[in-house]
């Protein structure tokens, strides 16, 4: 699980980062960037109940998305807010799929 302090954790965050972030997309994930003035990285997570009804899956999801993010945060530029947004179909992708995915997109953006 990802430290407090580099989560996204607040509605107007999220808004900010929807509104004016920078994103890019795959099939199955999206990032949406925007700069911000901490020090730290901070990610939330868009899983909606269009890709399950079951809250298990969403929530195994989002826990392997932020072990990923957590394991290559090092790798990370400082000083952004990021949410990843999951499409349908995201659900047939195992680890290492989800993680390739999640890598690319962030050398897209230019944060690894």
């Amino acid at each position: 699980m990802l430290n407090k302090k580099n989560r996204l954790t607040k509605n107007k965050d999220f808004e900010r980062v929807f509104n004016k972030g920078k994103a890019v997309h795959l099939k199955e994930l999206g990032v949406k960037c925007i700069k911000n003035d901490f020090k730290e990285p901070r990610f939330g997570f868009l899983i909606s109940t269009k890709i399950s009804k079951s809250a298990v899956k969403r929530n195994k999801l989002k826990r392997q998305l932020s072990e990923i993010i957590r394991l290559n945060l090092e790798k990370i530029k400082p000083g952004y807010d990021c949410a990843v947004i999951t499409r349908s179909g995201v659900l047939d992708k195992n680890y290492e799929e989800l993680e390739k995915m999640l890598k690319l997109l962030f050398k897209k953006l230019k944060l690894i």
